[in-house]
């Protein structure tokens, strides 16, 4: 009998809990703003349920605005040619964005259009090395100009 009493006390805790829980999403979602999918968007206004979607134009606003904010451009002050940020080569899930160092070194930029995931390849022709040095969020950098 109190195997039967204990097994009912905590179906019904479960129970509780779960109802609590459940009650908790449903007011979260009912609160969250409804926002389109086909509309690319920053992250400060992406939902858990709504994909992500880069452009060529956020692509290159995000990487411009990390290499303004991780690299020193004071040297290219006198001659801005030596260092730049431009769009390389498009894939159907991917666009590579190119940053000239004022060394000489290429660092190439592969945003996932999907999640904004960006993998970064350095890349010195005249030594030919050749690196992945990290990633990085797009997102963490839109609409950021340091």
């Amino acid at each position: 009998m109190s195997k039967y009493i204990a097994f009912t006390f905590v179906f019904l805790v479960l129970f509780l809990c779960s109802c609590r829980n459940n009650k908790a999403v449903n007011e979260r979602e009912q609160s969250r703003p409804k926002v389109k999918a086909d509309v690319a968007q920053s992250s400060d206004a992406q939902t858990e349920d709504t994909p992500r979607t880069i452009t060529a134009d956020m692509a290159f606003e995000g990487v411009n605005n990390y290499c303004h904010k991780e690299y020193d451009w004071s040297v290219a002050k006198d001659n801005p040619d030596i260092m730049y940020v431009q769009m390389g080569e498009e894939t159907d899930s991917a666009y590579q964005v190119v940053f000239r160092s004022y060394t000489g070194a290429f660092v190439h930029f592969y945003v996932n259009k999907t999640s904004g995931t960006t993998r970064i390849v350095e890349k010195v022709p005249s030594l030919s090395v050749e690196e992945e040095t990290g990633n990085i969020e797009l997102f963490d950098y839109l609409g950021k100009r340091n």
